[in-house]
């Protein structure tokens, strides 16, 4: 049993699938008005360095439908902002709360927090991982394209964009769950050495390019992120060495005719992904969007119910 959600290598495939199973459940709990309390009396955490849409409302709004309350805490109300310690923070915070969720750049210091605190922690994004969204593409795929767990294992995923957090956390769970998956990322913008270590191990199933075309060949699922994340500030020299890794219409012709996209959100159009290729598809965007509210509640039911 997970005790923590600080990345997706914390996740075995049996984890990933006992999450789906019970985000479905709450999904069709939402769809018929059906209550579910499950943590009723519980109280979350939420430690914003970097803002967010998704991510907060999601978790406050899933907090509230579990019958518990979601605190914001920025910065600007900790006195992690003025110096204090990680340590100091987590021991203090293990007093009051049941869980927390942290949304920062650092992977360390999700990993300190979970390491010196008393509660379970959840990585609501740092620079390095983005298991929760990752979980909700996953999920997204489940629902489009079959319904039995093992097809998973043929289906290829092709993303194209940066090495960083999105890219990261989609190697390591795609390949988790059986999928075939290919990552193209401009030179000197490509994932973590640790990653392609992971992915070594399943050499039939991962492809590491350069080339947007080599890895979009025959894909069922294209996923794409912005160029430009949070805290980035070479944001026009990166829009130029990014020129190309955008799926549009004819990088969708080397795909499966079936083929779904994703996007994390937010997008910016006809950067990453083409206005047409986003309207075509913004059906499995917004329900992708729509289960980060439904994995992160059975995320937290799993490790605070």
């Amino acid at each position: 049993m997970i005790k923590h959600l600080l990345k997706m290598a914390d996740l075995t495939k049996d984890d990933i699938f006992d999450i789906f199973e019970t985000a479905e459940k709450l999904k069709k709990y939402n769809k018929n008005k059906i209550e579910h309390p499950l943590l009723k009396n519980k109280t979350l955490g939420m430690i914003f360095t970097k803002s967010s849409t998704r991510t907060r409302v999601s978790f406050e709004v899933g907090m509230n439908q579990l019958g518990g309350k979601a605190i914001f805490l920025s910065t600007n109300d900790l006195q992690l902002g003025r110096g204090e310690s990680i340590y100091d923070t987590a021991k203090t915070l293990s007093r009051y709360l049941d869980g927390v969720m942290i949304r920062t750049y650092a992977q360390q210091d999700v990993e300190d927090f979970a390491k010196y605190g008393d509660i379970p922690v959840i990585n609501g994004l740092t620079d390095y991982a983005h298991p929760c969204q990752v979980l909700a593409d996953l999920m997204t795929v489940k629902e489009y394209k079959f319904k039995d767990y093992k097809s998973f294992e043929n289906l290829k995923l092709c993303f194209i964009g940066d090495g960083f957090n999105m890219a990261n956390s989609l190697v390591v769970g795609g390949l988790t769950v059986g999928m075939n998956v290919a990552i193209a990322n401009p030179a000197g913008h490509e994932i973590e050495q640790n990653i392609k270590e992971f992915a070594a191990k399943f050499p039939a199933k991962f492809l590491f390019t350069n080339d947007v075309k080599e890895s979009a060949k025959d894909a069922d699922v294209l996923i794409t992120d912005t160029w430009c994340s949070m805290g980035q500030s070479d944001i026009e020299k990166r829009k130029e060495i990014f020129k190309g890794f955008k799926i549009d219409a004819d990088l969708m012709k080397l795909a499966k005719k079936d083929a779904i996209v994703l996007h994390c959100l937010p997008a910016y159009k006809n950067e990453e992904i083409s206005s047409e290729i986003f309207k075509l598809h913004e059906k499995e965007i917004f329900d992708e969007a729509e289960n980060r509210l439904h994995v992160q509640k059975a995320v937290m039911v799993k490790l605070m119910g």
